[in-house]
């Protein structure tokens, strides 16, 4: 398999990662946690049981670990002080428990819901500029976490229909916060104007650190195999390729062996 390829990991729960270890250890690849934002009660309780675990089937693995940050009722962009102290909280207790694995990035989802609506006027002295201010003060003490302990935010495509303002709202930090693309959420943004994925990643240039790699038709958030749906994967893979940047790739679907399998066989990943 040539060397040149990008090396691609999985996102996964904890109790599915003896499905994954041999091949994440062999392969030193990256690894997506996404407890921290599906089992919150545990992490309510007491974190240490799942660290425990993690670490249990992870013996010898030294790729890069991040984690998904919550975000069910958890706005970036909360303009309400006590919604937003809420929201911090929850980010600051999910990066205390990634910081028990040594992550280093921890997703979390892009505010911007009604980019390209006709109606709505953004720019950096009216709506843009207030919820980029609204997301720093969210991002205050997280950020601050997120960098004692070598962990980057990375803001995840979700909504968008325009690259512009998530772009500006990353670049609007100093450090410490990159881009991150779901090709699967572009399929379904590109049905209302939005750019496709491999446009995405040429947009983002040098501020994409992250790609969540899964398939769909454009209607909901599938997560389908590679191959199942609309995506132009060699398109993809040629963005990827010319990109100023070296992403995490990660495999987002429940069969990641099936995933990877359907990916190298085509020359795209290693």
């Amino acid at each position: 398999m040539p060397q040149d390829l990008p090396v691609v990991g999985v996102a996964s729960e904890i109790a599915r990662l003896p499905l994954y270890a041999e091949w994440l250890i062999e392969g030193q690849r990256p690894l997506e946690l996404q407890d921290t934002f599906f089992a919150l009660e545990r992490l309510d309780a007491d974190p240490a049981p799942l660290v425990r675990e993690a670490k249990s089937y992870l013996d010898g693995y030294a790729g890069t670990l991040g984690i998904h940050g919550p975000f069910v009722s958890l706005p970036l962009n909360a303009g309400d002080v006590r919604i937003r102290q809420a929201v911090s909280d929850r980010f600051m207790q999910a990066l205390e428990f990634g910081a028990e694995l040594e992550a280093r990035y921890m997703v979390v989802h892009s505010p911007f819901t009604i980019f390209g609506h006709p109606l709505v006027e953004h720019t950096r002295t009216d709506h843009l500029g207030h919820m980029i201010d609204a997301v720093h003060a969210t991002l205050e003490r997280p950020l601050a976490l997120a960098q004692q302990i070598g962990c980057t935010l990375v803001i995840e495509t979700i909504q968008d229909t325009n690259p512009v303002p998530l772009c500006a709202l990353v670049s609007s930090f100093d450090a410490g916060v990159r881009l991150s693309i779901d090709v699967g959420h572009t399929l379904i943004t590109e049905q209302f104007g939005g750019p496709v994925a491999h446009e995405w990643v040429d947009a983002a240039g040098p501020l994409l650190a992250h790609v969540h790699l899964q398939d769909g038709d454009g209607v909901v958030d599938r997560h389908w195999l590679p191959g199942q749906g609309r995506l132009n994967w060699w398109a993809l893979f040629q963005a990827l390729q010319r990109s100023p940047a070296e992403p995490d790739l990660i495999i987002e679907v429940h069969d990641g062996p099936a995933a990877f399998d359907w990916l190298a066989a085509r020359g795209f990943v290693r």
